[in-house]
């Protein structure tokens, strides 16, 4: 009996790795990160080898640099460069890398500003800044940034307004902008993002009410955590705040606000973990709390509140980690 032929799988594997071999990196792509490479210093230049950062026949790909194949070239889709104790200036040959989809540089010592070249990675879906010492406004070339879905620009110190550029970006999900120098009033903009389920601006030095954030009809359909804390927001929790049935978690901790707390946020039918902590808001917390189904923690003490107002649940401070949320 004759033996099965394997020629026809040979004929159909041969072109495709004879193709893989071919593929080289596009020149644009070398030529930036060969200009990053110069800048960054020892620390990544270490294990940054040859001249080809997707690689080559001698050496593997560059430590934190991910490519794929398009056409007859490979391009740089992902840098991830962290705590590796960069210093300097953000590197703006990084926007001469048009295919990245992912650029992460967090924990580092990076200075300066965001440079308005990075309105020019269109495909960029994941930006982590956080962690560094990075300053200045966000330049609104951020808003041009159609794909981006994750935002991480904590621990930085950023001044200015939160650019209304932001609300522009309609694939938006988590946006991190806590432990930073932002002043004036958050956007009521932002709300009208419909995928955004994470908005932290925490320890800032924002001003304004939470009536005038969700002013917007319909605002905030997906968002289930909001984090206003250490800031100097005024005025009281607006009824209209029910309407947001997808918060799980609130928190307005240490600001200036005042007023009583309305019996509706008590319906909300996901709230997991209220902060009302260190504000100035008097009358009585509503029985409806202490009979939600799902509220683990409530957080009362450095109010006006009348006797006998309890807080719930152990008192730990919630952190939330960006890694949680990063995909």
């Amino acid at each position: 009996m004759a033996r099965p032929s394997l020629s026809l799988p040979l004929i159909l594997i041969f072109p495709l790795l004879f193709h893989l071999a071919l593929a080289k990196t596009l020149k644009r792509d070398v030529k930036a990160l060969n200009e990053i490479k110069a800048s960054l210093g020892w620390r990544v230049v270490y294990a940054w080898v040859g001249d080809d950062p997707c690689g080559d026949g001698d050496h593997p790909p560059w430590s934190g640099v991910t490519c794929s194949t398009v056409g007859d070239y490979r391009v740089v889709t992902e840098l991830e460069v962290y705590a590796v104790s960069i210093v300097g200036p953000f590197p703006t040959a990084v926007t001469n890398l048009l295919d990245l989809t992912r650029l992460d540089l967090h924990n580092n010592k990076l200075t300066g500003p965001i440079p308005p070249q990075i309105g020019r990675l269109k495909r960029l879906k994941i930006l982590n800044l956080r962690w560094n010492k990075l300053q200045d406004v966000i330049p609104p070339e951020i808003g041009e940034l159609k794909s981006l879905t994750h935002l991480y620009l904590s621990f930085n110190a950023f001044k200015g307004e939160i650019p209304k550029e932001l609300a522009i970006l309609p694939e938006l999900r988590y946006l991190y902008l806590h432990e930073n120098r932002f002043s004036g009033r958050i956007p009521a903009e932002l709300g009208t993002l419909k995928n955004l389920r994470h908005l932290d601006v925490g320890n800032n030095h924002l001003v304004g009410t939470i009536r005038e954030l969700i002013r917007l009809d319909g605002c905030f359909p997906a968002l289930r955590n909001l984090y206003l804390n250490d800031n100097y927001l005024t005025g009281g929790v607006p009824a209209q705040l029910s309407n947001l049935t997808s918060l799980e978690i609130l928190h307005l901790s240490h600001n200036r606000m005042t007023g009583i707390i309305p019996v509706g946020l008590a319906h909300m039918p996901r709230l997991t973990y209220l902060y009302l902590d260190h504000n100035n808001f008097n009358g009585r917390i509503p029985d409806a709390f202490y009979k939600h189904p799902y509220l683990k923690e409530l957080y009362i003490e450095g109010n006006a509140f009348k006797p006998g107002v309890n807080p719930i649940g152990l008192h730990k401070v919630l952190e939330v980690s960006d890694t949680e949320f990063v995909v």
